[in-house]
């Protein structure tokens, strides 16, 4: 499973670890993502969509439906 927001698009990020010495190491910023399944009543069917937590609640503000249409829009669902 990629760690991609299938809502906002969210990735890992990369960034240091600095010690109190101030050395650095690289680390990496996982997305808080988890799968989820959504009903959508316009298609009579459910959607299993990977989301992070931020997607969730914008999910729950604007509706599955709409938020389906402008994730295809921008490219993060086929």
């Amino acid at each position: 499973m990629a760690k991609i927001c299938e809502v906002t698009g969210k990735k890992v990020m990369f960034g240091n670890n600095v010690s109190f010495s101030i050395n650095k190491t690289k680390r990496r910023f996982d997305v808080n993502i988890s799968k989820k399944r959504f009903y959508v009543p316009e298609e009579d069917r459910w959607v299993t969509l990977n989301v992070s937590s931020k997607g969730v609640k914008i999910i729950d503000k604007k509706g599955i439906s709409e938020v389906l249409k402008e994730s295809k829009a921008k490219g993060f669902i086929k």
